[in-house]
């Protein structure tokens, strides 16, 4: 488990401080990737990762998630990064992806995957690059 701060938040990995509930209803009614987004589907996908959050430090409320699909050793593909709208605009996203880049580094991964339609500012303040050869990427879209 790790955990820092950024001015008034704590962002941690530890599982038992996740809202489950509050992180299903954040991504799957305001989050242009996950609209619709099933609570179990998004249960599965808490399991399977390596989740973050942000907690405002006073209450312990949850106010920032993000989480990492990767298998320690080479890979990771950090996805479904949110900020609550009060907490936006103070740099805890920002934050948020340079805990998540911290806690990686240790692994020696050979490189961190994102995909993003509106922040890409965000990201490359922490040193994601867009893709040198985007033409040998390739996947399966099922939606």
């Amino acid at each position: 488990m790790s955990e820092t701060t950024h001015g008034p938040y704590t962002i941690s990995t530890d599982p038992g401080r996740l809202d489950a509930a509050r992180v299903h209803h954040w991504l799957s009614s305001d989050a242009y990737w996950a609209l619709g987004r099933s609570r179990e589907k998004q249960d599965l996908a808490i399991a399977g990762s390596l989740n973050f959050g942000a907690y405002a430090t006073a209450s312990g409320e949850q106010v920032a998630y993000a989480r990492v699909i990767t298998d320690g050793a080479t890979f990771a593909y950090l996805c479904d990064v949110y900020v609550a709208p009060p907490a936006r605009g103070t740099g805890l996203g920002t934050a948020l992806v340079a805990a998540v880049r911290d806690h990686l580094a240790p692994l020696g991964l050979n490189r961190i995957m994102l995909t993003t339609d509106d922040a890409h500012g965000v990201y490359e303040k922490v040193g994601f690059q867009v893709l040198g050869n985007p033409e040998d990427w390739l996947q399966i879209a099922f939606k």
